[in-house]
């Protein structure tokens, strides 16, 4: 499948969400919210993972790191049930487990793209106002990138349990639940189940584990 300008974004998007603070000294790292810190937090063990050329041309490291590394910053739980909507209220809790798991290697080998095809950009944390008792923020950055104007990209995150996690992610305004979840849709539509839709996700990333890609769609 090739790459549209709003997936090249959302890649850098996604990756932005774990490197971004590593460009910033220690001073500045103290003044971010708690909420921006948790964007923050894998941004190390990501940059230096990605000075390894083996690393980023293998889907099955990518998955294992994203698995310890990334997956506790983010709630793939609310953003599974986001994106099915009301197919989500009406499915089994194997199909609900099944979607969910699948779909968090979709965005795997989505965003894994991100790791070879961008290199040259950074991003800026605009300031955060945000009540002591919130539960819900939202944490707006801007990525950089020489020659053009910057990207307006903004993180959805919740509290559980003491902990931030981002569940949904906006560029320049267009969301990534809304954007997987008229997809999601329109295949459950198309396919007329909700578990053929999960089966044809299944045999794809199956399909690129074998062949140890992050091409394949």
């Amino acid at each position: 499948m090739k790459t549209t300008q709003y997936q090249r974004i959302f890649l850098l998007a996604i990756l932005s969400f774990f490197i971004s603070i590593s460009a910033l000294n220690k001073a500045i790292a103290a003044e971010l919210l708690l909420p921006q810190q948790a964007i923050a937090e894998a941004s190390d063990k990501l940059k230096e993972k990605m000075q390894n050329p083996e690393f980023i041309k293998d889907f099955a490291q990518i998955t294992d790191f994203v698995e310890s590394a990334i997956y506790p910053h983010v709630d793939f739980n609310r953003i599974s049930a986001l994106v099915l909507g009301k197919y989500w209220r009406d499915a089994t809790p194997e199909e609900r487990a099944q979607f969910n798991n699948e779909f968090r290697n979709l965005l795997v080998r989505t965003y894994s793209r991100a790791f070879v095809e961008f290199k040259d950009w950074s991003v800026r944390f605009l300031p955060l106002k945000m009540e002591s008792d919130a539960t819900k923020v939202v944490v707006k950055t801007e990525i950089l990138q020489p020659g053009i104007q910057p990207i307006a990209v903004d993180y959805r995150m919740v509290l559980i349990k003491g902990k931030w996690k981002a569940y949904d992610i906006l560029i320049e305004g267009v969301s990534l639940v809304t954007n997987y979840r008229t997809t999601f849709n329109n295949e459950i539509r198309n396919s007329g189940s909700l578990s053929a839709v999960i089966e044809t996700l299944k045999t794809r990333n199956a399909e690129a584990l074998s062949k140890n890609s992050l091409h394949n769609s």
